[in-house]
């Protein structure tokens, strides 16, 4: 395995940045310290990201081979157009949540992380409607509140930035991930090839999204 990202040319040489997938950017002790010692060993930078992962970079392209046969992780993105990832807010150690939704995002993460999808995709889970995380910018948003949960659908933060479009609200855990089921299968069946699902959205109307997709959850 050797996934890699070139950062940067300087006096012709090429150093390269790899991403491990960390599950809702939660980490064990144990694993923080394997990613530092390699990076050290290596010499390789650490970053935090804004999607709750940690970029090692400054490496050299024939070491990523031994990098990642060394880390033990699988890479946090393997294709373009795929659920890159589902960011999380600490919501079962957090004062504020309503719901702890680690383990929601965490069943979403299990089902969703890397599936293919018409257009880049990200996923936001969060315990209160503060909705830590920028959830609201995500492709697609669960959001816990003391009367239920939220839905959201069709957000951007990128070139063309979006707020996502509320699909629901008020309902129970079992139903929303059911509606994200939905929406991911009626947006893989419909869109086109290399379509934002904001914009598949903007391109059939709010009206007949949620029609189609709130088909059979019973609301």
């Amino acid at each position: 395995m050797s996934f890699g990202n070139l950062q940067k040319i300087s006096n012709g040489k090429r150093t390269f940045g790899i991403t491990p997938h960390i599950p809702g950017g939660f980490i064990t002790i144990e694993t923080m310290q394997k990613i530092v010692d390699i990076a050290k060993k290596y010499n390789g930078i650490l970053k935090i990201t804004s999607g709750q992962r940690i970029l090692i970079t400054n490496l050299k392209q024939e070491d990523l081979e031994n990098v990642w046969n060394e880390l033990g992780m699988e890479p946090a993105v393997k294709t373009q157009n795929s659920v890159k990832n589902v960011e999380m807010c600490p919501a079962g150690y957090c004062k504020r949540s309503k719901y702890n939704t680690i383990g929601t995002g965490m069943k979403l993460s299990r089902k969703y992380q890397w599936m293919e999808m018409p257009c880049r995709t990200k996923i936001g889970v969060a315990g209160c409607r503060n909705a830590c995380g920028s959830v609201y910018s995500k492709d697609i948003g669960v959001i816990a509140d003391k009367t239920g949960f939220i839905v959201a659908a069709g957000g951007s933060g990128g070139y063309n930035p979006r707020m996502a479009d509320i699909i629901a609200k008020d309902i129970t855990e079992s139903q929303a991930l059911s509606l994200v089921d939905n929406i991911f299968e009626y947006y893989i069946e419909n869109a086109e090839a290399g379509e934002k699902l904001g914009f598949f959205i903007d391109r059939i109307g709010i009206e007949k999204f949620n029609q189609d997709v709130l088909k059979g959850i019973d609301i």
